[in-house]
């Protein structure tokens, strides 16, 4: 567990700790009492001169990138912060020192095997914008169009590498002292957090993902996404069309722009949860530094997103309970949810059902149909913290992304809007896609998809009849040379007999019921000879067993 290369990195985290006052951090993380020894082998001075906020920024830049990104989700949550830190960790998100102009050239003239003037009519050496992974140039190509160029830090796999083998020490140290690590899995979050991180590091796949994301949001009026220009693109470069816009956190330049601000915090509700219901792709990392908005018709703002290095997916099943739980939570069914986090074995089955109703009931209740303004998140976390624990509820790995999403999200939606009623926007969004998943159209939908398989099952039919049939024979002269039990013969060739004519008079059903709904010449009959093909195909199984 402890390389020498890990110890040293840690000794590393601890002394910038030291140095800028803030090792009470691990003094008071009672899972790592085992290194308190290595504090007397680091030098002891502190300085405190700036102020908290400022050196806690300074820590996280000087630790590398996976410390950077804690920095930038943590400072979309103004509500929990102090102003002064949240002010200093804001600047994380575009504002970390770049690295020089030489090592950018450098990795554009590797990149493309020639020179960065021979690729680009105007390359500019200031960066647009540096982050804790990659920085961003702007550019031209020729021809003339804007670009931004995006460049990998020089060494950012490597201290990335670092930082992952400490994660996975300090979550082995929780496994293994931490009373609570059956529940919450450290070593199992830190293995979900890997393969969002090392994805980050593939410009290519980055590309990819905004191609998927504009495809999804083609036409929009809520969401633009900038063009990728694939022919300039490599592992390490990333070149995209160069939008234009205000920053989503500049709130002045919104309002003096006579932005509809209302709307546009609804529109972001709803682009999330289109996102990861109706496309289960989104965009898993909503900084306020990766969303400007475009304010050419100020009562019908636009999103602009960049960034698409993280992004995330659900299985179906997750999907279908995070809905259903949502929606549950609108209706204030506290029964169902309780029910939908014991089917889905989110808690352990022998939990009482009414007790985890009541623990639910009592953390949400509270908070409902009030604006984002008028709840204190701070402490329904620590109540859902409560209530975790009390039922051993295991934590989701899969799901946190989605959960990091939602921290931004409503960490936006509070800077943005605060009277925002994020249960009223959400839920038709919700109660559409549950509509689709489980109503009549999807139905259909499902047919459709499954009508080629169908089509090709009723054309092998006489062949598996006729292969049945000779087997029936061939078992009725066996049966006639070693059993004298005939009876039982002739029931079974009869139900043979029942079960092809139900099965072909089924799926002759079913197939012209699809067509007459899909060519909607005659819908009603087609519903009418849909259902009794079902029916047909329902009573050809195989009859019970006497």
């Amino acid at each position: 567990m402890w390389r020498g290369k890990t110890l040293l990195r840690l000794l590393r985290i601890q002394r910038v700790l030291v140095h800028y006052g803030l090792d009470e951090i691990i003094v008071e993380t009672h899972f790592l009492r085992p290194l308190r020894f290595l504090f007397y082998l680091l030098p002891r001075s502190r300085d405190r001169s700036a102020p908290v906020g400022i050196r806690i920024r300074l820590a996280l830049q000087e630790l590398g990138p996976i410390f950077v990104k804690f920095g930038q989700a943590v400072s979309t949550r103004r509500d929990l912060l102090p102003a002064d830190i949240a002010d200093e960790l804001a600047k994380l998100q575009d504002q970390v020192p770049p690295f020089p102009a030489e090592q950018a050239i450098a990795i554009l003239d590797a990149a493309y095997g020639r020179s960065v003037n021979e690729v680009f009519e105007r390359f500019d050496f200031e960066p647009l914008a540096a982050a804790s992974i990659a920085q961003v140039h702007s550019a031209a190509l020729p021809g003339g169009q804007e670009v931004i160029v995006k460049l990998l830090r020089p060494g950012v796999r490597h201290l990335i590498e670092q930082d992952l083998d400490v994660l996975y020490a300090v979550a082995t140290l929780a496994d293994r002292y931490w009373a609570n690590s059956r529940r919450l899995r450290p070593i199992e979050v830190v293995a979900e957090y890997e393969k969002t991180i090392i994805d980050e590091l593939d410009l290519m796949r980055e590309g990819a993902n905004a191609a998927q994301l504009k495809r999804n949001f083609e036409g929009s009026e809520m969401l633009y996404v900038p063009e990728v220009y694939w022919d300039f693109c490599r592992p390490k470069v990333l070149v995209q069309e160069r939008i234009y816009g205000i920053p989503i956190s500049d709130m002045k330049s919104l309002r003096a722009a006579g932005t509809n601000i209302q709307r546009l915090a609804e529109n972001g509700v709803e682009i999330f949860f289109t996102q990861v219901f109706r496309h289960n792709f989104f965009h898993a990392d909503m900084h306020p530094g990766n969303i400007f908005v475009q304010t050419d018709d100020p009562q019908h703002p636009k999103y602009a997103a960049v960034d698409f290095g993280i992004v995330g997916t659900l299985s179906p099943t997750d999907q279908q309970y995070l809905a259903a739980n949502f929606l549950a939570f609108f209706d204030r069914d506290y029964h169902k949810i309780a029910k939908l986090h014991l089917d889905s074995g989110w808690v352990p089955p022998q939990s009482r059902i009414d007790e985890l109703e009541s623990a639910i009931r009592s953390v949400c209740e509270p908070i409902f149909n009030k604006p984002l303004s008028e709840i204190s998140f701070a402490q329904v976390l620590l109540r859902l913290f409560e209530t975790a624990r009390r039922f051993n509820m295991e934590i989701q790995p899969q799901l946190i992304l989605l959960q990091k999403t939602l921290f931004n999200i409503e960490g936006l939606g509070r800077q943005l809007y605060p009277e925002l009623d994020l249960w009223k926007t959400a839920h038709p969004v919700l109660q559409r896609w549950m509509d689709e998943q489980v109503g009549g159209r999807a139905v259909l939908e499902s047919l459709r998809e499954n009508l080629p398989q169908l089509r090709d099952a009723i054309r092998e039919l006489p062949g598996v009849i006729r292969h049945l049939s000779e087997q029936a024979s061939r078992g009725k002269l066996q049966m006639n040379i070693e059993s004298a039990d005939l009876g039982a013969l002739r029931r079974a060739l009869s139900e043979q007999q029942r079960q092809r004519f139900y099965l072909g008079a089924g799926g002759t059903a079913s197939i012209c019921g699809v067509l007459l709904i899909g060519l909607g010449s005659a819908p009603l009959f087609g519903w009418i000879l849909l259902a009794a093909g079902i029916l047909s195909i329902l009573i050809a199984r195989p009859a019970s067993p006497r």
